[in-house]
């Protein structure tokens, strides 16, 4: 038999809708990677297409050189810029509320509170769905995962990423550098900021440098091992959002691992829902890093009206996102880990 009660209809849909603005913004600041490209406008949505397109520049303009006087200079067409296209990947979280529960919560206030509880408990969901995709390597659930870190700053960028065969076209290869094969020794307090120079070294271009380095907790024990207390120097910008950070050069350094916990109630150590991997750093370049959700599906209602189940006296309604993270340099983004 299905829900009959309309007004707890509204009360659900109002409910989530009222909120949605402020979880797509909680889903933002849950992240160091997320908050940082908040911080330089690189959270950009898109409005349709059946793929998201991120445009970026493979190639220099060949008639750029010297002349002297009156002569000719060239003018041929040159194409220099393209674009990466990635899938459109979704995710939702459905909230529930039951004619019992209704029964149960009588009155308009006290079924929002249930619902405020329960919204809040789907905002988190989301939040760490979207995180743990943002570095993962887009395989899970056959595929329709967020194309994370691990595929688009791989130990072995000879991937596709965007659409583009990274084992062909050479400038769209992340910076990768391994410790124990590269470095001659695994990372340690002794040499972790020798390493990361070298990483640092390979990643600039002029202006062009990385500004967020992200740590597990073993490479961020190592680095902060490393430092002297006269040289403990903490960014304010993400302090003030949340995130305790160190400076390396003029970039922050975030611990983005942090508390182990295990999810599935085993008794068996667990991992948490976001982390970069054991003794590993990412050098990321957030100007060429974007996340892009889809303006009309950015951790809202799937659709205004309300579901109902055919055999059950419960109503549902659905907490959507679509999007993707994506990237217009990936020869700016660095990887370091212990191999």
């Amino acid at each position: 038999m299905a829900f009959a009660n309309s007004a707890v209809s509204d009360v659900i849909a109002t409910t989530i809708q009222n909120r949605s603005g402020v979880i797509a913004d909680n889903v933002t600041s849950n992240n160091a990677l997320l908050m940082k490209l908040k911080q330089r406008g690189n959270i950009k949505t898109f409005s349709g297409g059946n793929t998201i397109f991120q445009e970026l520049s493979f190639a220099s303009n060949g008639n750029a050189g010297w002349y002297s006087g009156y002569e000719t200079l060239p003018i041929a067409a040159q194409d220099v810029l393209s674009s990466a296209e990635y899938t459109i990947k979704q995710a939702a979280c459905p909230i529930t509320i039951s004619g019992l529960e209704q029964l149960q919560n009588a009155g308009k206030e006290q079924i929002i509170d249930l619902l405020d509880a329960r919204v809040n408990v789907g905002e988190s969901s989301m939040a760490n769905l979207i995180a743990s995709g943002l570095y993962s390597d887009g395989t899970a659930a056959g595929g329709k995962q967020i194309d994370g870190l691990l595929k688009q700053v791989s130990t072995t960028p000879t991937n596709t990423v965007g659409g583009i065969d990274r084992a062909t076209w050479l400038f769209w290869k992340n910076q990768y550098f391994r410790c124990t094969t590269t470095g001659g020794a695994a990372m340690s307090a002794a040499n972790v900021q020798t390493y990361f120079n070298r990483m640092w070294a390979s990643l600039v271009r002029g202006a062009d440098r990385p500004d967020l380095i992200l740590l597990d907790n073993i490479a961020w024990s190592f680095y902060m091992s490393s430092l002297q207390n006269i040289q403990r120097f903490t960014g304010s910008e993400t302090a003030k959002l949340g995130f305790m950070s160190l400076k390396f050069m003029d970039a922050d350094v975030v611990l983005d691992g942090g508390m182990q916990l295990n999810w599935s109630n085993t008794g068996a150590a667990g991992t948490t829902p976001s982390s970069v991997p054991a003794t590993s750093a990412y050098f990321l370049n957030t100007k060429y890093m974007f996340y892009r959700p889809h303006a009309s599906r950015n951790m809202v209602p799937l659709s205004p009206g309300q579901r109902y189940s055919v055999n059950q006296d419960a109503a549902v309604q659905i907490l959507a996102w679509a999007g993707n993270l994506t990237s217009s340099g990936l020869q700016f983004q660095g990887r370091m880990d212990n191999t």
